[in-house]
Protein backbone atom coordinates (compact mmCIF):
# COMPACT_ATOMS: atom_id res chain seq x y z
CA UNK A 1 0.00 0.00 0.00
CA UNK A 2 1.10 3.53 -0.59
CA UNK A 3 3.06 4.75 2.42
CA UNK A 4 1.43 2.31 4.78
CA UNK A 5 4.51 1.60 6.86
CA UNK A 6 3.35 3.81 9.72
CA UNK A 7 1.51 3.44 12.98
CA UNK A 8 -1.79 4.99 11.85
CA UNK A 9 -2.26 2.63 8.90
CA UNK A 10 -1.25 -0.37 10.99
CA UNK A 11 -3.80 0.74 13.57
CA UNK A 12 -6.46 0.84 10.84
CA UNK A 13 -5.97 -2.84 10.21
CA UNK A 14 -5.87 -3.65 13.91
CA UNK A 15 -9.12 -1.72 14.37
CA UNK A 16 -10.62 -3.92 11.70
CA UNK A 17 -9.82 -6.81 13.97
CA UNK A 18 -12.45 -5.74 16.46
CA UNK A 19 -14.70 -8.71 17.20
CA UNK A 20 -17.76 -8.91 14.99
CA UNK A 21 -19.61 -10.97 17.57
CA UNK A 22 -21.68 -9.18 20.20
CA UNK A 23 -20.32 -8.72 23.70
CA UNK A 24 -20.59 -11.96 25.63
CA UNK A 25 -21.32 -10.22 28.91
CA UNK A 26 -24.48 -8.62 27.51
CA UNK A 27 -26.40 -11.85 27.52
CA UNK A 28 -27.23 -13.20 30.97
CA UNK A 29 -28.79 -16.28 29.39
CA UNK A 30 -25.49 -17.63 28.14
CA UNK A 31 -23.77 -20.23 30.25
CA UNK A 32 -20.28 -19.67 31.55
CA UNK A 33 -18.88 -22.18 29.06
CA UNK A 34 -20.62 -20.49 26.13
CA UNK A 35 -19.40 -17.08 27.20
CA UNK A 36 -15.84 -18.34 27.51
CA UNK A 37 -16.00 -20.01 24.09
CA UNK A 38 -17.25 -16.80 22.52
CA UNK A 39 -14.49 -14.76 24.14
CA UNK A 40 -11.88 -17.20 22.88
CA UNK A 41 -13.33 -17.04 19.38
CA UNK A 42 -13.24 -13.24 19.46
CA UNK A 43 -9.55 -13.39 20.45
CA UNK A 44 -8.88 -15.81 17.59
CA UNK A 45 -10.62 -13.54 15.09
CA UNK A 46 -8.69 -10.51 16.29
CA UNK A 47 -5.36 -12.36 16.19
CA UNK A 48 -5.88 -13.57 12.61
CA UNK A 49 -6.94 -10.13 11.43
CA UNK A 50 -4.05 -8.42 13.18
CA UNK A 51 -1.47 -10.83 11.74
CA UNK A 52 -2.98 -10.59 8.26
CA UNK A 53 -3.05 -6.80 8.44
CA UNK A 54 0.58 -6.72 9.57
CA UNK A 55 1.66 -8.97 6.70
CA UNK A 56 -0.20 -6.80 4.20
CA UNK A 57 1.54 -3.69 5.53
CA UNK A 58 5.00 -5.20 5.94
CA UNK A 59 5.10 -6.45 2.34
CA UNK A 60 3.05 -3.67 0.76
CA UNK A 61 0.66 -6.31 -0.57
CA UNK A 62 -2.34 -4.13 -1.35
CA UNK A 63 -2.42 -0.68 -2.88
CA UNK A 64 -5.11 1.89 -3.65
CA UNK A 65 -7.49 0.65 -6.35
CA UNK A 66 -6.23 -2.95 -6.41
CA UNK A 67 -8.58 -5.61 -7.74
CA UNK A 68 -7.61 -8.76 -5.88
CA UNK A 69 -8.46 -12.21 -7.16
CA UNK A 70 -8.93 -14.41 -4.10
CA UNK A 71 -8.29 -18.03 -5.11
CA UNK A 72 -10.73 -20.38 -3.39
CA UNK A 73 -10.02 -24.10 -3.33
CA UNK A 74 -12.79 -25.01 -0.92
CA UNK A 75 -10.28 -25.71 1.85
CA UNK A 76 -9.91 -24.13 5.29
CA UNK A 77 -7.06 -21.81 4.28
CA UNK A 78 -8.74 -20.09 1.34
CA UNK A 79 -12.07 -19.75 3.16
CA UNK A 80 -10.29 -18.12 6.08
CA UNK A 81 -8.33 -15.81 3.77
CA UNK A 82 -11.50 -14.57 2.08
CA UNK A 83 -13.27 -14.05 5.40
CA UNK A 84 -10.39 -12.08 6.91
CA UNK A 85 -9.82 -9.97 3.79
CA UNK A 86 -13.52 -9.07 3.58
CA UNK A 87 -13.40 -7.88 7.18
CA UNK A 88 -10.17 -5.90 6.77
CA UNK A 89 -11.56 -4.31 3.60
CA UNK A 90 -14.04 -2.32 5.69
CA UNK A 91 -11.37 -0.48 7.68
CA UNK A 92 -8.34 -0.56 5.38
CA UNK A 93 -6.51 2.74 4.76
CA UNK A 94 -6.93 2.19 0.99
CA UNK A 95 -9.80 1.08 -1.22
CA UNK A 96 -9.59 -2.28 -2.99
CA UNK A 97 -11.89 -4.85 -4.59
CA UNK A 98 -12.16 -8.56 -3.88
CA UNK A 99 -13.13 -11.14 -6.51
CA UNK A 100 -13.46 -14.78 -5.48
CA UNK A 101 -12.40 -17.39 -8.06
CA UNK A 102 -12.64 -21.17 -7.83
CA UNK A 103 -11.28 -23.65 -10.34
CA UNK A 104 -13.39 -26.73 -11.03
CA UNK A 105 -10.79 -29.28 -12.14
CA UNK A 106 -13.46 -31.88 -12.97
CA UNK A 107 -12.50 -34.29 -10.25
CA UNK A 108 -15.05 -37.11 -9.94
CA UNK A 109 -17.65 -36.30 -7.32
CA UNK A 110 -16.68 -32.63 -7.03
CA UNK A 111 -19.70 -30.85 -5.44
CA UNK A 112 -20.11 -28.02 -7.95
CA UNK A 113 -22.95 -26.39 -6.00
CA UNK A 114 -21.13 -25.87 -2.68
CA UNK A 115 -18.99 -22.81 -3.41
CA UNK A 116 -21.55 -20.88 -5.50
CA UNK A 117 -24.18 -21.36 -2.79
CA UNK A 118 -21.77 -20.18 -0.11
CA UNK A 119 -20.51 -17.19 -2.11
CA UNK A 120 -24.08 -16.13 -2.91
CA UNK A 121 -24.62 -15.64 0.83
CA UNK A 122 -21.64 -13.26 0.97
CA UNK A 123 -22.78 -11.06 -1.90
CA UNK A 124 -19.29 -11.00 -3.41
CA UNK A 125 -18.35 -11.05 -7.08
CA UNK A 126 -17.16 -14.54 -7.98
CA UNK A 127 -16.33 -16.87 -10.86
CA UNK A 128 -15.97 -20.63 -11.28
CA UNK A 129 -13.39 -21.56 -13.93
CA UNK A 130 -13.91 -25.02 -15.43
CA UNK A 131 -10.81 -26.86 -16.69
CA UNK A 132 -10.42 -30.64 -16.89
CA UNK A 133 -6.93 -30.82 -15.44
CA UNK A 134 -7.89 -33.98 -13.55
CA UNK A 135 -7.77 -36.09 -16.73
CA UNK A 136 -4.39 -34.62 -17.68
CA UNK A 137 -2.91 -35.39 -14.27
CA UNK A 138 -4.22 -38.96 -14.23
CA UNK A 139 -2.88 -39.51 -17.74
CA UNK A 140 0.58 -38.04 -17.15
CA UNK A 141 1.37 -39.19 -13.60
CA UNK A 142 2.17 -42.90 -13.13
CA UNK A 143 0.05 -44.85 -10.65
CA UNK A 144 1.37 -44.49 -7.13
CA UNK A 145 3.26 -41.27 -7.81
CA UNK A 146 2.27 -37.99 -6.19
CA UNK A 147 0.15 -35.70 -8.33
CA UNK A 148 0.58 -32.39 -6.48
CA UNK A 149 3.40 -30.93 -8.59
CA UNK A 150 1.64 -31.26 -11.96
CA UNK A 151 -1.79 -30.51 -10.53
CA UNK A 152 -0.67 -27.27 -8.90
CA UNK A 153 1.26 -26.20 -12.00
CA UNK A 154 -1.77 -26.65 -14.24
CA UNK A 155 -4.06 -24.94 -11.75
CA UNK A 156 -1.65 -22.05 -11.26
CA UNK A 157 -1.27 -21.45 -15.00
CA UNK A 158 -5.02 -21.40 -15.54
CA UNK A 159 -5.73 -19.08 -12.62
CA UNK A 160 -2.95 -16.66 -13.53
CA UNK A 161 -4.33 -16.39 -17.04
CA UNK A 162 -7.85 -15.85 -15.75
CA UNK A 163 -6.62 -13.06 -13.46
CA UNK A 164 -5.66 -11.09 -16.55
CA UNK A 165 -9.04 -11.74 -18.14
CA UNK A 166 -10.93 -10.19 -15.22
CA UNK A 167 -8.48 -7.32 -14.75
CA UNK A 168 -7.11 -8.48 -11.40
CA UNK A 169 -4.01 -6.59 -10.25
CA UNK A 170 -3.10 -9.11 -7.53
CA UNK A 171 -3.66 -12.84 -7.02
CA UNK A 172 -4.17 -13.86 -3.38
CA UNK A 173 -3.26 -17.40 -2.29
CA UNK A 174 -4.09 -18.95 1.09
CA UNK A 175 -0.66 -20.25 2.12
CA UNK A 176 0.09 -19.72 5.81
CA UNK A 177 3.19 -19.64 8.01
CA UNK A 178 3.41 -23.43 8.29
CA UNK A 179 3.24 -23.78 4.49
CA UNK A 180 6.15 -21.37 4.11
CA UNK A 181 8.28 -23.25 6.62
CA UNK A 182 7.41 -26.66 5.16
CA UNK A 183 8.43 -25.44 1.71
CA UNK A 184 11.73 -24.13 3.09
CA UNK A 185 12.65 -27.56 4.47
CA UNK A 186 11.34 -29.41 1.41
CA UNK A 187 13.61 -27.35 -0.81
CA UNK A 188 16.59 -27.89 1.49
CA UNK A 189 16.04 -31.63 1.87
CA UNK A 190 15.04 -32.48 -1.69
CA UNK A 191 15.94 -29.53 -3.93
CA UNK A 192 19.29 -28.36 -2.61
CA UNK A 193 18.06 -24.76 -2.45
CA UNK A 194 17.44 -22.36 0.39
CA UNK A 195 14.08 -20.93 -0.64
CA UNK A 196 10.46 -20.99 0.44
CA UNK A 197 7.21 -19.24 -0.54
CA UNK A 198 7.60 -15.46 -0.30
CA UNK A 199 4.69 -13.41 1.08
CA UNK A 200 4.75 -11.41 -2.18
CA UNK A 201 6.01 -12.56 -5.56
CA UNK A 202 6.21 -11.44 -9.18
CA UNK A 203 5.45 -14.37 -11.48
CA UNK A 204 8.23 -15.59 -13.78
CA UNK A 205 6.60 -14.03 -16.84
CA UNK A 206 6.08 -10.73 -15.03
CA UNK A 207 2.32 -10.74 -15.65
CA UNK A 208 1.02 -11.36 -12.12
CA UNK A 209 1.83 -10.26 -8.58
CA UNK A 210 1.07 -13.00 -6.08
CA UNK A 211 0.32 -12.21 -2.43
CA UNK A 212 -0.06 -14.49 0.58
CA UNK A 213 -1.95 -12.47 3.22
CA UNK A 214 -1.95 -15.35 5.74
CA UNK A 215 1.87 -15.57 5.75
CA UNK A 216 2.05 -14.69 9.47
CA UNK A 217 -0.85 -16.93 10.55
CA UNK A 218 -0.45 -20.42 12.00
CA UNK A 219 -2.25 -23.42 10.57
CA UNK A 220 -3.62 -24.26 14.02
CA UNK A 221 -5.36 -20.88 14.29
CA UNK A 222 -6.74 -21.20 10.76
CA UNK A 223 -8.03 -24.71 11.48
CA UNK A 224 -9.73 -23.51 14.66
CA UNK A 225 -11.27 -20.52 12.89
CA UNK A 226 -12.50 -22.68 10.02
CA UNK A 227 -14.04 -25.22 12.40
CA UNK A 228 -15.89 -22.57 14.37
CA UNK A 229 -17.04 -20.71 11.24
CA UNK A 230 -18.29 -24.06 9.87
CA UNK A 231 -17.08 -23.38 6.33
CA UNK A 232 -18.40 -25.87 3.74
CA UNK A 233 -15.08 -27.66 3.23
CA UNK A 234 -14.52 -29.48 -0.07
CA UNK A 235 -11.86 -32.22 0.29
CA UNK A 236 -9.33 -32.78 -2.49
CA UNK A 237 -10.02 -36.32 -3.71
CA UNK A 238 -7.19 -36.16 -6.21
CA UNK A 239 -4.22 -35.63 -3.92
CA UNK A 240 -5.42 -34.95 -0.39
CA UNK A 241 -5.32 -38.61 0.61
CA UNK A 242 -1.80 -39.36 -0.65
CA UNK A 243 0.06 -40.40 2.47
CA UNK A 244 3.47 -40.66 0.80
CA UNK A 245 3.81 -36.93 0.17
CA UNK A 246 7.15 -35.56 1.37
CA UNK A 247 5.30 -32.50 2.64
CA UNK A 248 3.43 -34.67 5.13
CA UNK A 249 6.73 -35.98 6.48
CA UNK A 250 8.06 -32.44 6.91
CA UNK A 251 4.79 -31.35 8.52
CA UNK A 252 5.14 -34.17 11.02
CA UNK A 253 8.71 -33.16 11.78
CA UNK A 254 7.71 -29.55 12.45
CA UNK A 255 4.77 -30.61 14.61
CA UNK A 256 7.08 -32.77 16.72
CA UNK A 257 9.46 -29.86 17.17
CA UNK A 258 6.55 -27.60 18.08
CA UNK A 259 5.43 -29.90 20.88
CA UNK A 260 8.90 -30.72 22.20
CA UNK A 261 10.37 -27.24 21.83
CA UNK A 262 7.75 -24.46 22.23
CA UNK A 263 8.72 -21.33 20.33
CA UNK A 264 10.92 -23.10 17.78
CA UNK A 265 8.44 -22.62 14.90
CA UNK A 266 8.20 -18.90 15.61
CA UNK A 267 11.99 -18.63 15.80
CA UNK A 268 12.45 -20.44 12.48
CA UNK A 269 9.94 -18.21 10.73
CA UNK A 270 11.66 -15.12 12.15
CA UNK A 271 14.91 -16.44 10.66
CA UNK A 272 13.28 -16.41 7.21
CA UNK A 273 12.81 -12.65 7.59
CA UNK A 274 16.31 -12.06 8.97
CA UNK A 275 18.79 -13.40 6.42
CA UNK A 276 22.53 -12.66 6.57
CA UNK A 277 23.93 -13.38 3.06
CA UNK A 278 27.55 -12.94 4.18
CA UNK A 279 27.08 -15.80 6.66
CA UNK A 280 25.93 -18.31 4.05
CA UNK A 281 27.80 -19.67 1.03
CA UNK A 282 26.02 -18.39 -2.09
CA UNK A 283 28.71 -16.79 -4.30
CA UNK A 284 26.07 -15.15 -6.47
CA UNK A 285 24.47 -13.52 -3.45
CA UNK A 286 27.59 -12.25 -1.74
CA UNK A 287 30.97 -11.11 -3.11
CA UNK A 288 33.37 -13.45 -1.32
CA UNK A 289 36.07 -12.92 -3.96
CA UNK A 290 36.11 -9.21 -3.30
CA UNK A 291 36.76 -9.40 0.44
CA UNK A 292 40.50 -8.74 0.06
CA UNK A 293 39.79 -5.61 -1.96
CA UNK A 294 37.23 -4.51 0.61
CA UNK A 295 39.75 -5.12 3.38
CA UNK A 296 42.40 -3.03 1.59
CA UNK A 297 39.89 -0.22 1.08
CA UNK A 298 38.93 -0.27 4.75
CA UNK A 299 42.60 -0.13 5.79
CA UNK A 300 43.30 2.75 3.41
CA UNK A 301 40.48 4.79 4.96
CA UNK A 302 41.44 3.98 8.54
CA UNK A 303 43.35 6.48 10.66
CA UNK A 304 46.12 4.59 12.39
CA UNK A 305 46.69 6.05 15.85
CA UNK A 306 50.41 5.20 15.83
CA UNK A 307 51.04 7.56 12.90
CA UNK A 308 49.49 10.54 14.62
CA UNK A 309 51.84 13.33 15.68
CA UNK A 310 51.43 13.54 19.42
CA UNK A 311 54.52 15.74 20.05
CA UNK A 312 52.39 18.85 20.35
Amino acid sequence: MQDVHNASDRASYVDAAAPSVSDTDSSAKESSAEAKAKREFNKLQKRLRRLTGNAIIDYNMIQEGDRIMVCLSGGKDSYTMLSILMNLQRNAPVNFELVAVNMDQKQPGFPEHVLPEYLDTLGIEYYVVERDTYSIVKEKVPEGKTTCALCSRLRRGTLYGFAEEIGATKVALGHHRDDLLETLFLNMFHGGTLKAMPPKLLSDDGRNIIIRPLAYCSEADIQSYSDQMQFPIIPCNLCGSQENLQRQAVKGMLQEWKHKHPGRIESMFKAMTNVAPSQLADRALFDFEGLEQKQASMHADRIDSVTLDTSS
